[in-house]
């Protein structure tokens, strides 16, 4: 079922914003989509507060074109939507971001949710040029990403495709995937205080588990959970049982 969330455009911000009650705040991937937590949009804006802000991956200036400008971008959103208390959720790229937010701004996370998320290690097809003008091999990489190829919907292939063949946006992927690259969070990811659930893919072929099992050792208030032939993106590839882990955590009262 398509819901066709209303995107608001307002203070030089795009988002989806549902719901009303306790705020979870989702972070999308590097090639994401706000589309990617229709599940999550579904199951939770009868109960929460669910926003959705679009990362400007392909509108930064070039030369901000980083982790350090997306988490900017969301330290200025989160002032413009006035969040005191909220629940922080990313997927890949996103669950980067969250992580550097959260370590800046940890009065801010009540909880922290991460599923297939950079920091550590990845494997990325934004490491290297992307092939401009080869629908095939942005078709198979899109694939690449999910167990289940037929996951990958020809609408959100030709998504892809087309933004990999404007040139100033192919380069700021490039720019945004080798930050994330550099930006090794191990030792800082030992100081975040936050309750941390962690849904991974068991077939991941982005993080791979080791990666989940990496986070989740380093990160102390944490836990994790698998799901069964899955890859990158829970959220998208089995929705509901995503959301069932994701509602038992939300529930669980936080131990002061």
């Amino acid at each position: 079922m398509s819901i066709n969330p209303v995107l608001t455009e307002e203070g030089g911000f795009k988002y989806i914003e549902r719901g009303s009650g306790e705020v979870i705040v989702l972070l999308h991937g590097l090639f994401g989509a706000l589309s990617n937590w229709e599940g999550v949009i579904n199951r939770f804006s009868d109960r929460y507060r669910v926003v959705i802000p679009m990362l400007p991956i392909y509108e930064m200036p070039i030369r901000e074109a980083g982790l350090d400008g997306l988490v900017d971008f969301l330290e200025s959103f989160i002032a413009f939507k006035r969040l005191e208390e909220f629940n922080l959720m990313g997927n890949s790229l996103g669950g980067h971001v969250a992580l550097i937010y959260t370590l800046a701004n940890a009065e801010k996370v009540k909880k922290l949710v991460l599923t297939g998320s950079s920091g550590l290690f990845e494997n990325s097809m934004g490491g290297s040029f992307p092939k401009r003008g080869s629908y095939e091999y942005i078709k198979e990489r899109v694939e690449y990403t999910f167990y289940d190829p037929k996951t990958a919907t020809k609408e959100y292939v030709d998504e892809v495709f087309e933004t990999t063949k404007s040139i100033p946006k192919a380069l700021r992927i490039v720019a945004i995937a080798k930050s994330a690259q550099r930006h090794n969070m191990a030792k800082d990811i030992t100081r975040i205080e936050a309750p941390t659930l962690l849904i991974w893919g068991l077939n991941d072929t982005i993080t791979p588990p080791m990666v989940g099992h990496e986070f989740n050792r380093l990160i102390k208030n944490s836990k994790l959970r698998f799901i069964d032939k899955c890859c990158h993106a829970p959220m998208m590839e089995h929705p509901e049982k995503f959301n069932d882990l994701l509602e038992e955590f939300l529930e669980e009262e936080v131990m002061v």
